[in-house]
């Protein structure tokens, strides 16, 4: 086995409204420190037994449980764990954090719950059976027959989702009026829902997928900073300060020397493009 391998898996049908992708990290090293971009909200299972923590953006310090929920996140965080690492996780869409867990997801933002505390003993014995499981497609049965016996009825927000996740992904610098024309909702409405749901309002929202798209652009080398300037950003210091909070690289290092979880996230997302929501392939 290679020193950091890291699979992606995307859900099946049943599970993709729920589930952005799975995904199963290992790592054969003494101590991980690096550094995971913002994002939606996590389950993990932690199948290695080594210490873990993860850095918030707002500099608060949460312990990782076996089994966790990492709430949506506003800003790039820093994970330490004692290796060797081994884990395997899911994202969970905003229709997910509807049906699996129920609570407004802003109450969530930056915070890290045990699993067990939301659904009980089930996660122990689905981290169990994970870490028997011969390959990355029986783990991914097996996180999807736990997910279906966790969710609740489809969320009534599923539309409002789609239309969020569609104007997010429509352009490289999404406009609030964009949204509230698309939805037929008032500001105020907008910030509630988005908030409840995605665990932030629109506006953060909109800078968040901004960011993340010009960083993968940059990294990829698709686009020069001069040619990002015109995605909504004031100046390339103004871009630069929000590709370092949202990825927790500057532009020179996505490019020269990228953290490892940043090189592999980038190169592997962007090989599902075809394959998933392009809110999750282009970020």
């Amino acid at each position: 086995m290679t020193a950091v391998q890291l699979e992606y898996a995307v859900p099946d049908a049943g599970a993709a409204e729920w589930i952005t992708l799975f995904y199963h990290f290992r790592a054969d090293v003494p101590m991980l420190e690096d550094t995971e971009r913002a994002d939606h909200a996590q389950l993990r299972f932690r199948i290695s037994d080594g210490a873990a923590e993860y850095r918030m953006p707002d500099g608060s310090i949460h312990p990782a449980p076996q089994v966790h929920v990492i709430g949506p996140t506003s800003g790039a965080m820093r994970v330490k764990v004692a290796g060797p690492v081994h884990v395997f996780g899911c994202g969970i869409t905003p229709a997910g954090w509807a049906a699996l867990i129920g609570n407004d997801a802003s109450t969530m933002l930056n915070c890290v719950l045990d699993a067990r505390d939301l659904f009980g003993p089930a996660t122990d014995d689905a981290r169990a059976r994970l870490a028997q499981a011969p390959d990355t497609k029986a783990m991914v049965a097996i996180a999807e027959t736990l997910i279906a016996s966790l969710a609740r009825a489809a969320s009534p927000d599923a539309a409002f989702v789609r239309l969020v996740d569609d104007w997010l992904a429509a352009s490289a610098s999404p406009e609030i009026s964009a949204l509230a024309a698309a939805t037929g909702l008032s500001d105020r409405q907008l910030e509630r829902k988005c908030k409840a749901l995605y665990g932030a309002p629109p506006k953060l929202l909109a800078r968040k997928y901004r960011a993340l798209k010009a960083a993968v652009a940059f990294a990829e080398r698709k686009a020069t900073l001069d040619e990002l300037l015109d995605r909504g950003f004031y100046d390339q210091s103004h871009l630069i300060r929000e590709m370092k909070q949202f990825t927790g690289c500057t532009p020179r290092q996505l490019q020269e020397e990228p953290t490892l979880l940043a090189q592999l996230t980038i190169s592997q997302r962007s090989a599902l493009q075809g394959q998933v929501n392009p809110l999750i392939s282009d970020t």
